[in-house]
């Protein structure tokens, strides 16, 4: 998405990013990043906090407006309403390692079969 807003951008409209991965997206030089710490896939908020998720999106579209510099980042004050997400967050258990290898390797079998085979 940040390569999408720089390649937006550099084509005359503005953009704003909303995104939980500050090290990824300020490498990319987004013009204007507003920062939450929630885990990703969820950058506005719990799904359940609609009043986050205004604030967040209120705060972005303010940023869009007032920013008067390049790679501006707002961080934002918010919390995940689980204190604990962070050390959870990506883990795999023991129990579901196996599971998820086999789901993984029926995956990319499924793939190579799509794709036909190897060109010499």
């Amino acid at each position: 998405m940040s390569l999408v807003a720089r390649y937006l951008e550099e084509n005359g409209l503005p953009t704003v990013v909303i995104g939980s991965a500050l090290d990824v997206v300020e490498q990319c030089g987004v013009p204007r990043f507003v920062f939450t710490d929630f885990p990703l896939g969820n950058p506005c908020g719990p799904p359940d906090r609609r009043d986050i998720q205004h604030a967040v999106v209120s705060r972005a579209l303010q940023l869009l407006k007032e920013a008067t510099a390049p790679r501006t980042t707002v961080r934002l004050p918010f919390a995940w309403h689980d204190p604990a997400w962070r050390g959870r967050y990506g883990r795999v258990d023991a129990a579901a390692r196996e599971a998820l290898l086999k789901e993984g390797e029926q995956r990319r079998a499924r793939f190579a079969a799509m794709k036909g085979p190897a060109k010499p």
